[in-house]
């Protein structure tokens, strides 16, 4: 694969995003393999994902060269279904899932960190689900995401602002588990060793007691989560977004 990296190490299966010279910014392209990469790791044996990002930053988010990509139903529904199995395997493998995050966790980047059992980050890590910045709304998952951890009311007004929030904000409203002084790669694999020596069939199995009840309502999120953003793609306030974040100005949305 082009812009992944899957190594197992023992009982820990690492899952690196390898296009940091763009802040791992996600693509048509990129998704594909992500997904193909998500199916790889779910047929591995070792019990523990660690999941990050290689350069400044976890994830931007969605590239908005992808935005073009998307512009017919076909190719926007191939990228949805990559989307979905990105998070749906993530949220359903037999396997601890702990997303290791550094610099922006942005949008879609986002949505798939969160996708995780675990939510790990330095400091210096920027949360952020700011669909809304470009007349959007959160896909991958993302209202299932913030309700699950922030409850519906803060999760909507987490969206509606395009909220940005540093790790020790993002930890004290449960977006994130831990935050961590050294880089959080070495971090996450300190935690993994640990948790090798636990009763891992136990945590899964808790885990799959939750998740298969919750599978239901993912999808449900998933689905309505494609239809809304089909019809936000082709708004006025979609094309200003893009237009304003391209010509680094301030967009004057109208509401339509």
């Amino acid at each position: 694969m082009k812009h992944f990296i899957v190594e197992e190490k023992g009982n820990v299966v690492h899952l690196k995003i390898a296009r940091g010279e763009k802040y791992n910014a996600l693509n048509a392209e990129l998704l594909a393999e992500f997904a193909e990469a998500a199916r790889e790791v779910r047929r591995s044996e070792a019990q523990i994902v660690l999941l990050y990002g290689d350069g400044e930053g976890f994830c931007a988010g969605g590239d908005l060269s992808m935005m073009k990509e998307v512009s017919d139903r076909d190719t926007y529904d191939e990228v949805m279904d990559d989307i979905e199995t990105i998070v749906k395997t993530f949220y359903s493998m037999q396997k601890i899932v702990i997303s290791a995050l550094h610099g922006p966790v942005v949008g879609l980047g986002l949505s798939i960190a969160l996708s995780a059992d675990y939510v790990i980050a330095e400091p210096d890590a920027n949360l952020s689900m700011n669909f809304i910045g470009i007349g959007l709304a959160p896909d991958g998952g993302g209202h299932f995401w913030l309700q699950e951890r922030l409850g519906t009311h803060q999760a909507k007004h987490f969206a509606w602002e395009g909220q940005q929030m540093r790790a020790k904000e993002a930890y004290d409203h449960k977006l994130v588990d831990i935050v961590v002084n050294g880089p959080v790669q070495e971090e996450a694999a300190r935690l993994a060793e640990e948790w090798s020596g636990r009763p891992l069939k136990s945590m899964i199995a808790t885990k799959e007691l939750y998740h298969q009840h919750g599978m239901e309502r993912l999808s449900h999120y998933l689905e309505k989560e494609r239809e809304n953003q089909w019809r936000l793609l082709q708004t006025a306030d979609h094309r200003e977004g893009v237009e304003a974040f391209l010509n680094k100005r301030k967009p004057e949305f109208q509401g339509k």
